[in-house]
């Protein structure tokens, strides 16, 4: 399906007195899992829905809904997920029970100047069966990342920003163990929400508002007799601190971070409170990643743009075809860097006082190959474009500017 076939069936919708707010978004979520979307947006303005659909990270527009049917489209969604029809005041999340559409979808409400805003989540089933080799990372980081995974204690950090694929890089790593291991070691995890049911595995949702958060829980699980632990992600400095020291004591942990570099989220460690020697004894590694687009096979070569910054021979930019939908690009690839402390000598150097710069220069003398330097490598070979780059990266860290 191409973004103007759903953008046209949706037109029709508008224009018919006879269509139903049902058919409206049994063609929205039909059509958005055509696409390959992972969200669509519901965005309410004086004039009735903007719809968007998330498509390899990046909103697209597909079109709007009238006035006259935001409200019964809403309500819809909000059957489907068990919500409560009569509150638009308030803040709501739920998953759709039925599956008859393929795949398992979240929806949030939002309350808005205009109306409830609606984000549709679709948690793709097949994502479960991605395994380490399947995400893209390069072979040495897959390898180290591999090996750590079979050791019974320690931490391992996913970082990122939202959106980077943390989770399935997590859970693939939890695949792996499950799968290595079958079944040998009590593997749980700690997750706000679960997004996919890992067989062999006790996964459990957090509930904040009933006193179980992240630390609770963990403290909690650790009278469970686990050997594997994931928390889906360390917002505070009590979780990390809990999570630090269930690594210290006989237990394999994975969680994830959010950081703008692996160097960063050493430092923001630090900066919650962790105490340097926590760092360096349990801490094996930190996997910071990011999702780039691919280009098109329709990509047309480009010369040096200023507006970018970039001067490397082999550029490409998107040009757009049927086959990537006019967009350009064609599934996505990682940026990924692996600072692993032991390795990269992080005891030698005084992390209490280090910036997150001193940390990452530190890191690249050992042998650490940073995001940037993968980009330049990725630019070179025409996978990506500039304008992605920078879409992903920005320009305020990048050490070949100023």
């Amino acid at each position: 399906m191409q973004l103007s076939e759903l953008h046209d069936r949706l037109l029709q919708h508008n224009t018919s007195t006879e269509v139903h707010a049902e058919q409206v978004v049994d063609t929205l979520l039909e059509g958005a899992i055509a696409l390959a979307a992972s969200d669509v947006h519901l965005q309410p303005t004086a004039y009735g829905f903007l719809i968007r659909v998330r498509i390899d990270g990046v909103l697209l527009p597909v079109g709007e809904i009238p006035h006259g049917k935001k409200t019964d489209i809403a309500a819809r969604l909000k059957i489907l997920a068990g919500l409560l029809t009569y509150r638009t005041d308030i803040p709501q999340e739920g998953r759709v029970s039925d599956i008859s559409f393929g795949q398992e979808v979240r929806i949030s409400t939002f309350p808005s100047l205009h109306g409830e805003r609606v984000v549709i989540r679709i948690l793709w089933q097949q994502a479960e069966l991605n395994q380490i080799a399947d995400l893209g990372l390069p072979p040495t980081i897959a390898t180290d990342l591999t090996d750590l995974l079979r050791e019974s204690s320690g931490m391992i950090l996913i970082a990122g920003p939202a959106g980077s694929g943390k989770s399935t890089t997590a859970y693939a790593g939890l695949r792996h163990i499950v799968s290595q291991e079958e079944g040998a070691r009590s593997v749980v995890t700690l997750e706000d929400p679960v997004e996919s049911e890992l067989p062999g595995i006790s996964q459990s949702n957090i509930r904040p508002a009933s006193g179980f958060d992240f630390a609770t829980g963990l403290r909690s699980l650790m009278r469970q007799d686990p050997e594997v632990i994931f928390v889906g992600e360390i917002r505070d400095p009590e979780t990390a601190e809990t999570a630090m020291q269930a690594s210290l004591t006989g237990q394999l942990v994975l969680t994830t971070f959010h950081s703008g570099s692996a160097a960063e989220a050493v430092r923001r460690l630090i900066d919650m409170g962790m105490p340097p020697y926590m760092i360096q004894s349990g801490l094996l590694g930190v996997l910071h990643q990011r999702l780039v687009r691919k280009l098109c096979h329709c990509a047309v070569g480009c010369g040096n743009d200023d507006r970018f910054g970039f001067h490397l021979v082999g550029m490409k930019k998107a040009h757009g075809c049927e086959d990537c939908r006019g967009t350009g690009y064609q599934g996505r690839t990682l940026l990924a860097e692996w600072l692993v402390p032991f390795r990269h000598r992080l005891a030698d150097l005084a992390l209490e006082s280090a910036t997150s710069a001193q940390i990452e220069a530190w890191a690249v003398r050992a042998g650490m190959t940073t995001r940037w330097t993968q980009a330049e490598e990725l630019l070179t070979e025409g996978t990506t474009s500039p304008a992605e780059i920078r879409r992903v990266l920005g320009f305020r860290d990048d050490p070949n500017q100023g």
